[in-house]
């Protein structure tokens, strides 16, 4: 149970309500500070619409990151995400069931090992580092560094406040369970 409500549009001032236009439970309970919701989602849009990382290696990082911190919440809203971007279902199993899947090419392994550093190790190698930049560029390396980081921030937002998995999303921890690494 979450350690702070849920609140909903009518719950807010009239100019506020458009934070919850998109009314899942983190921005539900994010909506107790109206000015922080506003900024944490500016990021969350940045990342998704304004960056310039290609969208299956962003949200495989994503995934990676939701999958090693065993967040429900964080990993089964962006394998819905993720899908909507078009990542497959072999894609996803490069996360869930690493064991039986093979990267399909050698940049999604690197961006991998990028998000799976970041956020077991708080930083990258710099082996590590070499190949993501060789490999993305040095903007689209830094682009990809603060996706993780932004993710492994959220992971812990909602650790924290005990956000609830919603249950139009619990299909998705079906499909690809979080299982031990």
């Amino acid at each position: 149970m979450a350690r702070v409500p849920y609140l909903d549009a009518a719950d807010l001032d009239e100019a506020d309500r458009p934070l919850l236009s998109r009314p899942i439970n983190l921005f539900r309970a994010l909506a107790g500070n109206p000015a922080g919701l506003r900024e944490f989602q500016r990021v969350g849009e940045w990342i998704r619409y304004g960056g310039q990382l290609d969208p299956r290696l962003r949200e495989l990082a994503i995934l990676q990151v939701g999958y090693l911190t065993r967040s429900q919440y964080e990993y089964s809203h962006h394998v819905k995400i993720a899908q909507d971007f078009g990542v497959t279902a072999d894609d996803i199993n490069l996360i869930c069931r690493p064991s039986a899947a093979t990267p399909a090419d050698e940049g999604t392994a690197i961006v991998l090992t990028a998000a799976t550093e970041i956020t077991q190790d708080l930083e990258l190698s710099d082996q590590t580092w070499q190949s993501v930049e060789a490999l993305l560029g040095t903007a689209q390396a830094i682009e990809l560094v603060l996706v993780v980081t932004h993710y492994c921030a959220v992971v812990r937002v909602l650790r924290t406040l005990k956000i609830d998995v919603e249950p139009d999303y619990q299909r998705y921890l079906q499909e690809f369970p979080l299982e031990a690494p």
